[in-house]
C-alpha cells in the first residue's frame, strides 16, 4: 500500500457528484454532424479541438455508447476477483502478441495497427487533476503516475514517445496523432478509431467519470497489450492503486455504485483490447495474403487522387493516365492489368523498366513514394519481367469492421438522459466561478469564459503604458529581447520584491492577520490552474509545454498529497479555524468566509487556463507574473505575522522555496518565454515573435491588473467606463 497516513484534511473522493450536462442548443446539430460523418472523425475531433463544447457533447455521447456495453450491476467488485480477470486475460493475449511480431513485416503490420490507440497512453489523465478534483488522494495517485507517463516533464522520455520510436524501429513513420492525415498513414481500421475515441472522450470529461478513469487506468496498464506487443517491461505498476481507491470506496457514500462503475469499466477496456488483439490478427493476416499484384494496387489507389496533369502525355492502355485516374467509373483491377502490359514495365537492356527508373532519384516520380512503396513497385517490376501471372487481386480490407459498425451504431444511437441544452447565463461571479470549476457539467458556459479572458485581456493593456508604477510588477511595455526580459524581471525582482523588504515592526492582531489570507485564499485554492491543460495529448512537443507542466506538477506535489499546494492551503485555513466547503460543491456558493471581491481574479485564471492552444502566449505571460508575485516582501510579511500568532506558514514557505529566482519557478518562468519565442522566430520569422511577444506580455499585465489595486484604481478615469475596472 501507499506509504500515507489519512487525516482529517485528506479529500477522500472517490466520485464527484454530477447532476448532468449543460450545453448550447447549437451544439447538438454540430455534435451530431461529427458522429455522423464516422469514426475517423469523431477520433480526430476529440483529440484537435480540446477547447469547445462540441468536443465534450461527442465525448459524452461516446462515453455514454461504450459504458452501456457493461452492466455495472454485473461481475465481481473486489481487488481480488478484479487482478484474477485482468490476469486471465493477458495470459490469454501473450501468446497472440508474440506471434503477431515474430517477424518484422507482421510487426510492422500490428504496430501501425495498434498506433491510434498506442499512442495516446495515458490520454484518460490528462486533466484528471483540475480544480474540481484536487486534492483528492485518488486524483494525486493518478497524477504521480500520469506524471511517470509524460516523462517527467521530458517529452522525448513519455511514453507515447517511447512508442513512436518503436514504430520507427519497425519501419513505420507516421505524424503525430492530432494531425490531420494521421489516420490515413496509419492506415487505421474504424474500429482503432472508436478504441481511440472512447479513450479520448474519457479524457475529455474524467472529474464526471472519475471511477472509470481508475478502473481504465488500472487494467489498460495491468493487461499491458502495448508491453507484449513491444517486448518491455511493464510501464506502471497499477495494483496499489487498485487496491486503494476500492479501500477508499469502504468509507464513501457512493462507494458501491463507484465499485461497480469501475469493475464495469475493467471489463470494458478487457474487451476493448480483446477486440484489438482481433483486429490485429485480422490485420496481419490480411496484409501476409496481399499478392504483390495487389500490394502495387494498394499503392496506385492511394496515390492515385492525388495524381494530376503533371503525368502530361503518358498513357496506359491507350488513354492518358491524367484522364483515367480523374474517372469516377476508374476501375483499379482492369487499369493494373494494362499496366502490366505497358511499356512502362517492360524491361530495358541495362536493367529496371521505365516506371523502376522514373521513381528512381534523377526521375520525375522521384519522392513520389517512399522506401516501402519503392520496393513494392520494384519486387512487382521484377515479378512481371520474369513471367510470373498475375497474382489475386487487391480485396478491401476488412478487418474489424463487423464490431466497428456496433460500436458505430451505439454511438448514433446514444442519447444519455443527463444532457440538457439551454444558454449559460450565471446570475453573478460565484456562479460564474462554480461553473468554471465544474466545466464538464457546465460546457455551455466556455464561450462566455472565451469572452471574459479576453475582455481582461485587452483592458489589461492599459498598463502597457503606466505598468511601472505598479508596487510588485512592472508591466510597462518594451521591445523583446532574450536580454531585455531577462534585466526586467530582475528589475521587478530586486527593486520591487526584494528590496523594499523591511521585518514588520508591529504586527497586526490576529483578526486582520486571518482576514488577509481570506483575501488570497480563492486563488490558492486554484493554485496552478492557470496551466493544468498544457501537457494533454496532442499539445504536448514543445518545450516550453513541457516547462510548463513541470511547473503545474509542482504545484500539485507531483502527486505527493503532503507536497501539494491545494493540500498547503487547507492545512493554513484549518489552522486558522476557517471551514469551507469544496469549490466545486454547490454549498461553495453560499460560503460566507470569503468576500465576492475575490471571485474576478480566478475568473479571469480559470478563463485563461481552459483555452490552452488559443491562449498560449497569454498563459506563458500570465505565469511569470504568478510565479514572481511568489517571491519577495508580500510572502516574507505574511510568514512574520502568521508566525506571530502561532498560524501554518506551509503554503507561504513552499512559495518561497519552490519560486526562487536562482532555479526555481520565477526563473523558470523566464525561461519558458525566451525558450517559446525562440522557437517562433526559428519557424515564422521576427515579425511572429513580435505578435507572439505581445501576447505573452498581455498575460503578464492581466495579471498585474488584479494585484496592483492602488495603481489600477488610480487608473480609473482613463478606462471607457469605471465599471470596466472592478476587480
Amino acid at each position: 500500500m501507499y506509504a500515507h497516513q489519512t487525516h482529517d484534511l485528506d479529500d477522500l473522493t472517490t466520485s464527484l457528484p454530477v447532476g448532468g450536462f449543460e450545453f448550447s442548443p447549437t451544439a447538438q446539430a454540430e455534435a451530431e454532424a461529427v458522429l455522423a460523418a464516422g469514426p475517423a472523425v469523431t477520433y480526430h475531433r476529440l483529440l484537435a479541438d480540446q477547447e469547445s463544447q462540441t468536443t465534450l457533447l461527442v465525448a459524452r455521447r461516446v462515453l455514454a455508447a461504450f459504458l452501456a456495453a457493461e452492466d455495472p450491476g454485473a461481475g465481481p467488485v473486489t481487488a481480488d476477483a478484479l487482478t484474477a480477470l485482468v490476469a486471465g486475460a493477458r495470459a490469454e493475449f501473450a501468446p497472440t502478441a508474440a506471434r503477431l511480431t515474430a517477424t518484422p513485416a507482421d510487426r510492422a503490420v500490428a504496430l501501425r495497427g495498434r498506433a491510434p490507440v498506442a499512442l495516446l497512453a495515458g490520454c484518460w489523465l490528462d486533466t484528471v487533476s483540475q480544480p474540481a478534483t484536487q486534492p483528492a488522494l485518488v486524483v494525486n495517485r493518478l497524477y504521480a503516475q500520469y506524471f511517470a507517463l509524460k516523462g517527467e516533464g521530458r517529452p522525448q522520455h513519455s511514453v507515447p514517445q517511447r512508442r513512436r520510436r518503436a514504430l520507427e524501429d519497425a519501419g513505420v513513420l507516421l505524424p503525430q496523432p492530432e494531425e490531420a492525415d494521421f489516420l490515413v498513414r496509419a492506415q487505421a481500421r474504424p474500429l482503432a478509431a472508436l478504441h481511440g475515441a472512447f479513450l479520448l472522450a474519457l479524457s475529455r470529461l474524467p472529474a464526471a467519470f472519475l471511477p472509470e478513469v481508475v478502473g481504465v487506468q488500472y487494467a489498460f496498464h495491468a493487461l499491458g497489450l502495448d508491453d507484449l506487443l513491444n517486448g518491455t517491461e511493464p510501464t506502471l505498476a497499477v495494483d496499489e492503486l487498485l487496491a486503494e481507491y476500492l479501500e477508499l470506496t469502504e468509507r464513501s457514500d457512493t462507494g458501491a455504485q463507484d465499485r461497480r462503475r469501475l469493475a464495469a469499466a475493467v471489463r470494458l477496456v478487457v474487451r476493448i483490447e480483446r477486440e484489438q488483439l482481433a483486429l490485429l490478427a485480422e490485420l496481419v493476416s490480411y496484409r501476409a495474403g496481399l499478392s504483390v499484384d495487389a500490394r502495387a494496387a494498394e499503392i496506385v489507389e492511394r496515390h492515385r487522387p492525388f495524381a494530376g496533369r503533371q503525368h502530361k502525355n503518358v498513357k496506359i492502355g491507350g488513354k492518358l493516365l491524367s484522364e483515367t485516374f480523374a474517372d469516377p467509373q476508374f476501375d483499379l483491377d482492369a487499369f493494373m492489368a494494362e499496366f502490366r502490359a505497358s511499356r512502362q514495365l517492360r524491361p530495358l537492356r541495362s536493367g529496371g523498366c521505365p516506371f523502376t527508373r522514373a521513381v528512381k532519384f534523377g526521375g520525375p516520380m522521384f519522392g513520389v513514394f517512399d522506401e516501402a512503396e519503392a520496393a513494392v513497385f520494384k519486387e512487382w517490376a521484377e515479378a512481371v519481367a520474369a513471367g510470373e501471372p498475375a497474382g489475386a487481386p487487391l480485396r478491401p480490407d476488412t478487418s474489424g469492421d463487423e464490431q466497428a459498425a456496433q460500436w458505430q451504431r451505439a454511438v448514433l444511437a446514444a442519447a444519455p438522459p443527463d444532457v440538457r441544452f439551454a444558454e449559460a447565463s450565471p446570475a453573478d461571479d460565484r456562479e460564474f466561478f462554480h461553473r468554471l470549476v465544474n466545466i464538464e457539467q457546465f460546457p455551455n458556459t466556455l464561450p462566455l469564459a472565451a469572452q471574459t479572458a479576453e475582455e481582461g485581456l485587452e483592458r489589461a493593456e492599459l498598463l502597457f503604458r503606466h505598468g511601472a508604477g505598479g508596487r510588485y510588477t512592472d508591466a510597462s511595455w518594451f521591445d523583446y529581447t532574450p536580454e531585455a526580459l531577462l534585466e526586467r524581471v530582475d528589475r521587478i525582482y530586486w527593486d520591487k520584491l526584494v528590496g523594499p523588504y523591511r521585518a514588520l515592526q508591529e504586527v497586526p492582531d490576529r483578526d486582520e492577520v486571518i482576514f488577509h489570507q481570506k483575501t488570497f485564499a480563492l486563488g490558492s485554492l486554484i493554485d496552478g490552474t492557470w496551466a493544468y491543460r498544457i501537457g494533454n495529448h496532442g499539445r504536448y512537443h514543445r518545450q516550453s509545454d513541457a516547462m510548463l507542466f513541470s511547473i503545474y506538477a509542482d504545484e500539485m506535489g507531483r502527486g505527493e498529497l503532503a507536497k501539494n499546494h491545494i493540500t498547503l492551503i487547507r492545512q493554513v485555513l484549518a489552522s486558522m479555524d476557517v471551514q469551507l466547503p469544496h469549490i466545486r460543491s454547490a454549498e461553495f456558493l453560499d460560503q460566507g468566509e470569503l468576500p465576492d471581491e475575490l471571485y474576478r481574479f480566478s475568473i479571469h485564471q480559470i478563463c485563461l487556463a481552459l483555452f490552452p492552444d488559443r491562449l498560449h502566449s497569454e498563459i506563458l505571460g500570465y505565469n511569470l507574473g504568478i510565479e514572481m508575485f511568489g517571491l519577495g516582501e508580500m510572502r516574507l510579511h505574511e510568514v512574520q505575522k502568521l508566525r506571530r500568532h502561532n498560524l501554518d506558514t506551509a503554503y507561504e514557505e513552499a512559495h518561497l522555496s519552490i519560486d526562487n529566482f536562482s532555479a526555481g519557478h520565477a526563473r523558470q518562468s523566464a525561461e519558458i518565454i525566451v525558450s517559446h519565442l525562440d522557437g517562433v522566430r526559428r519557424e515564422a520569422g521576427e515579425a511572429a515573435e513580435r505578435r507572439e511577444w505581445r501576447r505573452i506580455w498581455r498575460g503578464y499585465a492581466s495579471f498585474a491588473w488584479f494585484v496592483e489595486h492602488q495603481l489600477v484604481n488610480s487608473l480609473a478615469t482613463e478606462a471607457d467606463t469605471a465599471d470596466d475596472l472592478v476587480i
